[in-house]
């Protein structure tokens, strides 16, 4: 009787959740499926079945290659960058000899909890032709894009990986600093008695004892980063010349920018699904290895 008062309790606690997951995710996916194998026009509001024709599409077309590339690029530029440099402040920040560490852990989240609208706004007005940047590297005799770091096809992207990285670091090394507050500071006492240098302390318990949070953050960032969006709708549309699309700024661009394109654009965010996927299995299998 009390067993069935239990499971009566907890499916109770767990209907609103099930109720929200089915509505805003569950099926969202299963219709975005569906439209994936049709050709649906949002102004007539007619749809015909066309069976795997859209996928078909999608790698026959060119911009989906160009959205690719620029998406991998972005991924596998930033990851890395982000990754070596939140670690580093986190060595820093995680020094007893650190000063003022309280304050500048702060100051190198506060990037990570601001808008992305708005940060991408900011550096939008620095990377223009008139911009601080330019301003700058004008007044020192350096090399810059004469219209805008925004409007060259060979900086455009580079330019949005740079601010990436500048708003997501300080996230990632509060991550990193939780990962080392946890590793015992018996085995430092231990280095420090046999002589270990900082060098050595950190390539021989420090970055071992950290690979579970090395892991996790260069797979959660690398997840985030093949999801950019925000940041190319914002600074460049795409642009210059498909220089800057990505694959979820192709997906909105073809849902809702063209109105016979639904289907194909459900097909293309099923691709990136999968993808996503892939990503998240591999994570998992690296996890458990560590686990172990």
């Amino acid at each position: 009787m009390f067993k069935s008062k239990d499971k009566i309790f907890t499916a109770t606690l767990i209907l609103p959740w099930l109720i929200t997951f089915g509505i805003f995710w569950l099926y969202p996916l299963i219709y975005a499926g569906w439209l994936s194998l049709t050709n649906y026009s949002t102004l007539t509001n007619t749809m015909t079945f066309i069976g795997l024709d859209n996928y078909k599409a999608v790698f026959s077309d060119n911009v989906f290659y160009m959205a690719l590339r620029n998406t991998a690029i972005f991924t596998f530029g930033t990851v890395p960058v982000t990754t070596c440099i939140a670690l580093f402040l986190a060595v820093l920040l995680n020094s007893k000899l650190a000063r003022f560490r309280e304050f500048f852990r702060t100051s190198f989240f506060i990037p990570s909890v601001t808008s992305l609208i708005v940060i991408s706004m900011i550096f939008s007005n620095l990377y223009t032709q008139d911009g601080n940047i330019n301003y700058i590297l004008g007044s020192l005799g350096l090399p810059h894009p004469k219209m805008g770091f925004l409007q060259d096809t060979s900086t455009a992207l580079l330019s949005i990986m740079a601010m990436d990285i500048w708003s997501a670091v300080g996230y990632y090394m509060i991550l990193f600093l939780a990962g080392m507050q946890a590793i015992p500071q018996d085995l430092y006492s231990a280095a420090d008695i046999a002589g270990a240098s900082a060098w050595q302390k950190f390539k021989r318990i420090t970055l071992p004892m950290l690979k579970p949070t090395l892991v996790f953050v260069i797979f959660i960032n690398a997840i985030k980063s093949f999801q950019i969006f925000i940041e190319v709708m914002i600074m460049t549309q795409g642009g210059p010349m498909n220089s800057t699309t990505t694959l979820v700024y192709s997906v909105y661009t073809n849902a809702f920018d063209k109105s016979d394109s639904m289907g194909y654009a459900s097909a293309l965010a099923y691709v990136v699904f999968f993808i996503l996927l892939i990503f998240t299995f591999i994570q998992q299998k690296l996890l458990k290895t560590e686990n172990n």
